[in-house]
């Protein structure tokens, strides 16, 4: 008997494009292979003019739900067995892509991160959030979380605004070591309010900030990187043929 097929994996991307190209490099690398054609075949829709999240969420911008749900439909229409958003924000538009996507499963981000973060620690009960404003205002994952037992800190104002600056200088293509530097010390203020791990809740945020990257009076608090744990699940369902999933 011949293995299953692996499903064809489509990818709504371009929000932003470093983060789309961090989570095929992480997914190509996650991907058990001994030659090219072990690997998932993967189709990718990186359209970075899909109206800003934040500001719908806000009411300050228009929504990107049609366009999301378009993205979604023009990837099943070329093959996308499973659909995936390596965007956190426009998770709270998720409904659109559902609905678009009918039949075809769409694997919410939110909640693999939530579920992996119960998993990687059962015994946890405060978690920590670098996130987009939008993602925090919308409670996307304080909700998530919330329904998981677990109490979400988000940063206090003037560390949102150095999460913010730091998110929006990858996007730009700009960031550094002082970009990083700020997301450890916010993360750092974090476990000392009592987080008892940091969730990279925005796909730019894995770009800066890594698992052993925050240690707080000698104790290294664990980051649970969205971006990583979606790469996971997809390999799973996908390899799976859609038993996985």
């Amino acid at each position: 008997m011949s293995p299953a097929r692996s499903l064809v994996v489509g990818v709504l991307g371009g929000m932003g494009p470093d983060a789309t190209v961090d989570f095929f490099a992480k997914l190509v690398a996650a991907t058990h292979a001994e030659r090219d054609q072990d690997h998932l075949r993967v189709l990718i829709d990186n359209d970075p003019t899909v109206p800003d999240r934040t500001a719908a969420i806000r009411g300050t911008g228009p929504s990107p739900a049609p366009r999301l749900a378009a993205m979604a439909r023009g990837l099943i229409a070329q093959g996308a067995e499973v659909l995936v958003m390596p965007c956190n924000t426009a998770h709270a538009f998720a409904d659109a892509i559902v609905a678009a996507a009918g039949d075809v499963p769409f694997l919410d981000l939110i909640e693999t991160t939530v579920a992996a973060t119960r998993t990687r620690l059962p015994d946890a009960r405060a978690v920590g959030l670098l996130a987009t404003d939008g993602t925090l205002d919308g409670r996307i994952y304080h909700d998530a979380y919330a329904a998981a037992g677990f109490e979400a800190l988000a940063p206090a104002v003037d560390d949102q605004r150095r999460v913010m600056a730091a998110i929006y200088a990858v996007k730009r293509g700009h960031a550094g070591a002082e970009d990083a530097a700020a997301l450890r010390d916010v993360a750092a203020r974090l476990a000392a309010a009592g987080a008892e791990a940091v969730v990279a809740a925005c796909t730019e945020v894995p770009l800066l900030l890594r698992d052993g990257d925050v240690v707080v009076a000698g104790r290294s608090v664990p980051v649970i990187a969205s971006t990583d744990e979606l790469v996971a699940r997809t390999v799973v369902v996908a390899t799976a043929g859609g038993r996985g999933g």
